[in-house]
Formats: structure tokens, C-alpha cells, sequence
């Protein structure tokens, strides 16, 4: 059945053609084990940044092979950000920070959508309005100098918050990038592709599925 459901959205959206070609050999490799999940080269103590951070899945694996790691996740929910505090309550270490980061501050209407919440399409149904905080105003105040890993997967917010570190500067304080492009919409694959020739100029592309998961590493 859901081979049947991909082949219908793939004949109703060619566009969508490297998302299924990427996906296919995403789950062909196994890779969320073989690829995206393999810290044991981080530092014993490493700064984390885990945006987009859902239930806090992807920070416990981070945790399981680095106990000791400084984690700063943000979760604009309200009902998440709550259970992500009250999760990581016993660990200092571990600060959940209740906003979307991006290029600018602001506001921002998301759907409510669990772990796809997204401001795109999100003008009807369940929706939220959450902050959004400028990724230059939090490096300047939580005085990080470097990144040891961080992960995005904030559902076509990518889009501004990476030429947002570009344009900042800060893209060069992170050592390992792993993020994951949405494609909702058939222009943002000339987007993606703009910004993965900027990541080009500071960091090298270790692996990439195309629209699923890819990380650079800063050369």
C-alpha cells in the first residue's frame, strides 16, 4: 500500500522525483543506522544543537553515546517544549529553548501537527503561533564559540535558518551539520540546491540522501 500511495503522488507530482529517488535508497542502505545516527567520533563532551526537537528521540541516541553532552534543543509546541523540560529535568546539561530559531525574530503560525508541524499550510485547521528567535541573538548570548553536531529537521524552516547562518557568519562554528530538506513546494529544489553550494565554501558534503537526510562536515 504504500508503494501504491508514493507511485500516485510521484505520476500526480513528477517534481517530487528526488524525494522518492532518495528515499528508496535511504531505506535500501538502512542509513538511519549506517549514516545518520553514528556519534561515537563526537568529543566526550560535545555542544549539540537539536533543532526541531519533537519528543526528544534523536537527543536521547545523542546521549546514549555522549552521557555528558551540552544539548540545546528547540521546540516551538508548547505541549512538547513542556514535556521536553519536564523529560530533561534531572540534566544540567540540557537546555530546551521554547521557540523556533531563524534569520530574523519574530512570530510564526504553525500547524499542529505533531512531529510535521510546519508554517507551511498552515492556515486552516489546528494552528499555533510561536516565537521565533534570531539564530545571531542566541550565538551572541549563549556565548557558543563552536558546535560539535547539529541536527535540523524543522519542516521547511531550513530554508530561512541556514542562509541565516550564512549570512551571519556562524555557519563556520559548526563542525557537523546534518539537516534534512523538505520539498513542498517545486521551486525550493533550486533552493536547496543554492544552499548547499554555500555550505560548499566551509564544510564538505559527508553523505546525502536526497530531501531525507544529508550532513556536512566544516573542512
Amino acid at each position: 500500500m504504500a508503494s501504491l500511495k508514493r507511485w500516485i503522488d510521484l505520476k500526480r507530482n513528477p517534481w517530487k522525483a528526488p524525494l522518492h529517488k532518495g528515499m528508496k535508497a535511504w531505506k535500501a542502505d538502512k542509513a538511519s543506522d549506517s549514516h545518520l545516527l553514528q556519534y561515537d567520533d563526537l568529543p566526550q563532551q560535545p555542544v549539540v544543537l537539536d533543532i526541531g526537537g519533537y519528543e526528544g528521540g534523536w537527543s536521547d541516541v545523542v546521549l546514549a553515546v555522549r552521557p555528558a553532552a551540552i544539548i540545546h534543543i528547540f521546540e516551538p509546541h508548547p505541549g512538547f517544549a513542556k514535556e521536553l523540560r519536564r523529560k530533561f529535568s534531572t540534566n544540567s546539561n540540557i537546555t530546551v529553548h521554547e521557540c523556533a530559531i531563524g534569520s530574523e525574530p519574530g512570530q510564526i503560525t504553525l500547524s499542529d501537527s505533531a512531529d510535521a508541524s510546519s508554517a507551511f499550510g498552515a492556515k486552516s485547521g489546528q494552528t499555533y503561533v510561536a516565537e521565533v528567535r534570531s539564530v545571531a541573538d542566541f550565538f551572541a548570548t549563549s556565548e557558543l564559540q563552536s558546535v560539535d553536531l547539529a541536527k535540523i529537521n524543522i519542516e521547511g524552516g531550513e530554508y530561512d535558518l541556514l542562509p541565516g547562518l550564512i549570512d551571519a557568519g556562524l555557519i563556520g562554528r559548526i563542525k557537523r551539520l546534518q539537516v534534512q530538506f523538505h520539498l513542498f513546494d517545486p521551486s525550493w529544489s533550486a533552493d536547496r540546491d543554492a544552499i548547499r553550494a554555500q555550505l560548499a565554501a566551509t564544510h564538505s558534503c559527508a553523505w546525502c540522501y536526497t530531501f531525507v537526510w544529508e550532513e556536512w562536515r566544516l573542512k
